[in-house]
This record gives structure tokens, C-alpha cells and sequence, in this order.
């Protein structure tokens, strides 16, 4: 039989891309996620302040104060509110580029768009 010194380290240098792209895989998908939840969250609160009846710039400062942690900028917010008994519409849109750069070039950049909607009293 030949000796089979290096085998172990053969098949660890096969292995470790997959778990390194595994590894940033996984934190990409909780940086996306982290980012949904935040710019719903910002949507939501924005569209509370719109429905008691605040104006525009307070509404935007509302949801880019929820946003800081992601960088949210008053660009991103969308709101369009009208008199009682009406909706009023907060659209936030935010995007978010890969840390991989094998998924980043196969997927491209994404933007995540959420859109909440509050009747204002």
C-alpha cells in the first residue's frame, strides 16, 4: 500500500471554498434580511405618523430615524398622503449589494421595496 500522508489535505483544499462560500452566503442572506425587516419596520412607523395627520418632512424624518442602521436616506422614502379619510402611501426603496462577489456578479444588484399603505384620521 502507498502512504496516504497528504490525502487529508488534499480533500480539506477541495472542501474549504465550498464552506467559505457557504459562510458568506449565510451572511449575506442575514444582511438582506436584516435590511427587509428595517425598511419595514421604517414603513410602518413612517405610515403611523402620516396617519395622524404630520407633514411630509416629519414623516421622511420618521422613517429615515427607523432606517439608520442601514443607512436609509430621505431619497429612499417615498410618501404621499392626502386629507382624512384618505390613504396614505410610504414607499421605501433600498439597495443592497452582495459581500460575495460569485453571487453578487451571478445575481446582480438587488433592491428591496416595501410599500405601506395607512388611512390617515
Amino acid at each position: 500500500m502507498k502512504s496516504e500522508k497528504g490525502q487529508s489535505l488534499v480533500e480539506f483544499a477541495l472542501i474549504v471554498p465550498v464552506l467559505i462560500f457557504l459562510l458568506f452566503g449565510i451572511i449575506d442572506f442575514g444582511r438582506i434580511f436584516h435590511a427587509y425587516l428595517t425598511i419595514d419596520h421604517a414603513g410602518r412607523e413612517a405610515a403611523r405618523t402620516a396617519s395622524i395627520g404630520k407633514d411630509v418632512a416629519t414623516i421622511t424624518s420618521k422613517a429615515v430615524n427607523q432606517g439608520s442602521s442601514i443607512g436609509l436616506t430621505a431619497g429612499q422614502v417615498s410618501v404621499t398622503t392626502g386629507s382624512s379619510g384618505t390613504d396614505a402611501t410610504i414607499t421605501i426603496t433600498y439597495p443592497i449589494t452582495f459581500l460575495t462577489p460569485i453571487i453578487g456578479n451571478v445575481v446582480g444588484p438587488l433592491t428591496l421595496k416595501d410599500t405601506t399603505i395607512m388611512r390617515v384620521e
